[in-house]
This record gives C-alpha cells, structure tokens and sequence, in this order.
C-alpha cells in the first residue's frame, strides 16, 4: 500500500531539526522504511546545510534519497522562509521502480553534453529533478530532454544557497553532488501533475503577424506597442493597475484548441519596448503565427490559477501525497502567509503529506512539454495504480 509521511522542524540546530522532521514523516509511515525520501534544508550556513541534509538521509534510511538547500521549505501544512528549518517528504511505493539519477554538464569544443540520464524503462514515468542553477544548465536541459525523451514529465524546482554561487547543496543518497539530481519513478505508480502559473489573462487572443528572436513587432498586423496600448485602455483602472506592476505574455502550446484560456500557455515575461521600432521584449523566442494573451498576475489572479488548477488535478484520481515547489517569489511576497500554497494543495487534494520548498526556478510541464518556469506552483501528487492500494 502506498503510503506518504512529511515533517517540518525549525531551530537554529540544523541537525535537531532535521531529526525532529524525519521522526514526524516516519511516524506517519508507521514505521514501514521509505522507498523515496525528499529532503529539503534552509540554513545561513552551508556546512551546517550539509550536516543536516546527511543526517536527515541517516536517520530515515530510505532506498532512496534526494534533497538540496533553499531559501524557504514546506512541510506540515506551513511554509517557512528565511529561517533556519528542514522539511522532509517520505514515501513507501511498493513495487515502483526508484532509479535515482545525478546530471553533469560537459563541454566539449562549443558544445555542452549533460550525462546521467538513463533511458525511459516503461511509458508510465515521472522524473523529479532538483538542479544548482549556477552549475548546471537547466533551461537548455529540459529543452533537449523535451525533444530525447518526448512524453517523460520533469517536476521540481532549482535550489538556492545563503551566500550564492556556490553555496547551493544537492543531497543522493546522503552524498553532496554537483549538477542536478533527482529520481525517477516508474512502474504501479499514478503521478498527477498541476502547474499553476498563477496568471489571469487579459484582452484578446492574438496571431503573432511580426517576430524577431524574442521581439514582437506585429501583433494581429498592428505594432506590438500600440495594440498593447489599444488593450489597455479597454481596461478598468484595477487592471491596468495590475499592468504597471508587471505584465506577462502567454504563449500559445496548442494552436489547434479552439479557444485559449487559463492552463492553455505558458507565461513570459514582457521586459520591455523598444522605442525606436515599437517592439515589446519578451523572455522566449516567440515565433511568428503563434497565437499569444497577455497576462497579469497578482494574488488574487495566483490564488484563482492555483484552485483551479488543482481542483482539475482532483478529478483526476485519488493521490496519497504531494511535492510542492513553489517559486520564491510567491509565498509572503504575493500572499498575506508563506503557507498559502501548502494548505490550498492540502485542502484541495484532500492530503496531509505535503512537502517541498520555495525554488529558485520551478520545472514542469505545460500542454505537455516540460519548461522552467517563474512565480510558479508545480505539484506533483502520488498515488497507487488501481488495483495495487
């Protein structure tokens, strides 16, 4: 039977703390051993991260392990950032393959080669990967795993260190490593995914007419600043409030839907205009004839994007737990608590065993292509094939 434990502990004692959390996750195994232990750390100190991180992989002695260091953790229906604390995620998946993986980056000549990752095993697969942003090149990563491995859903999120490059910790099976790590789960196993990306859009879909790289000239014919502008004006004052404190993009995954609404795009950010041309400057590559929406975000918008998004992973099936990795600027910075994200996924799913961290960079899949995003929820809940328990 399949069964998900988490725990969360704070303290400026790293290492007590990390006990403390594994002690709760396993007591809700009921002292079954963890096939799959997730464990996540934030500290001011890397050694004292590392120390935490191998105790944590000691105590619980699960078949397999994986964790990093972040800015924030989630676990116990709480999120806690910027203070000493460790959260941990185990789980008991019986008969589900765990093959734990650990990605570097090569160059060779002007190419940059990525190795550790082993074939597909089975179609029904799901990969967790947690990566240094400083060491390792995850956007062009997940692009290539897009196009190598098409189908294979990548959920997790980029760790962050207290004092920058360098400083971020990437645990395997109570080993510190470098790159990526992460592992994937294959066999009796249902892994429903939701990626809330915690827009609302605003104004008409339009056909991208005029593209350059990542400038929009054109949109529906008319230059990209003054159709923006023509947008903006229908709006109410609220809206074009929300506008002037960041707009966004949504781009199109499926051209062939006949309609484009929330969950159907994946969000850019729009970084500014060009003067001269009139142009705007988006964060992707856009291509010409792709059908775009602007964005907005704010807490409402995220806090509506996340529900919805959920309450569809719900209809889906039962699940008996969940990995969260929610961006590190959502939590205090777009809602009035750091455990908004924890208690929506907990309520809504109906699950007690919810942990993760706030990353610095969130991995998901979106109209099913994996990407890296930002301001983002990605959710990963497990549950047992029908059949298995």
């Amino acid at each position: 039977m399949t069964d998900v434990g988490d725990g969360l502990a704070t303290g400026t004692d790293l290492v007590a703390a990390a006990g403390s959390a594994v002690g709760q996750a396993l007591e809700r195994l009921g002292g079954r051993r963890p096939d799959l232990l997730c464990v996540f750390v934030c500290g001011g100190n890397p050694e004292t991260i590392v120390d935490a991180g191998a105790t944590a992989v000691k105590i619980a002695d699960a078949g397999t392990a994986i964790g990093c260091s972040a800015g924030g953790v989630i676990g116990a229906g709480r999120g806690v950032e910027q203070v000493d604390a460790v959260a941990v995620w185990a789980a008991v998946l019986p008969g589900v393959d765990v093959r734990p993986i650990h990605l570097s980056a090569h160059r060779v000549g002007d190419a940059l080669l990525v190795s550790g990752l082993p074939p597909r095993t089975c179609e029904n697969e799901v990969g967790v990967l947690l990566a240094d942003p400083y060491g390792f090149p995850v956007v062009p990563f997940v692009a290539h795993c897009n196009d190598t491995r098409p189908g294979l859903p990548l959920v997790g999120g980029l760790a962050s260190g207290p004092v920058g490059p360098g400083s971020a910790k990437l645990f395997l099976d109570g080993v510190v490593r470098g790159g990526a790590v992460g592992v994937l789960l294959s066999g009796p196993i249902v892994g429903r995914i939701a990626v809330s990306q915690g827009c609302r859009p605003i104004g008409p879909p339009m056909t991208v007419t005029k593209a350059e790289g990542n400038m929009l000239v054109e949109l529906a014919g008319m230059p990209a600043d003054r159709k923006l502008r023509q947008i903006l004006a229908a709006l109410p004052p609220e809206e074009q409030a929300m506008v002037l404190r960041g707009l966004h993009l949504g781009v199109a995954m499926n051209e062939y839907a006949e309609t484009h609404e929330r969950g159907d795009f994946l969000i850019r950010g729009v970084l500014g205009a060009d003067e001269h041309t009139g142009a705007l400057v988006v964060g992707d590559t856009v291509d010409v004839g792709t059908t775009v929406r602007f964005q907005v975000r704010d807490g409402a918008a995220a806090d509506e994007d996340l529900c919805e998004m959920l309450a569809r992973l719900g209809e889906s099936g039962d699940s008996k737990g969940a990995l969260l990795f929610s961006c590190n600027g959502r939590g205090r910075a777009m809602f009035p608590s750091a455990d908004h994200d924890v208690i929506a996924v907990r309520q809504t799913l109906g699950l007690d065993a919810v942990a993760g961290f706030f990353a610095a960079g969130e991995i998901g899949p979106v109209a099913g292509r994996n990407h890296v995003h930002g301001f983002t929820a990605s959710i990963l809940a497990v549950g047992s094939a029908p059949g298995i328990g």
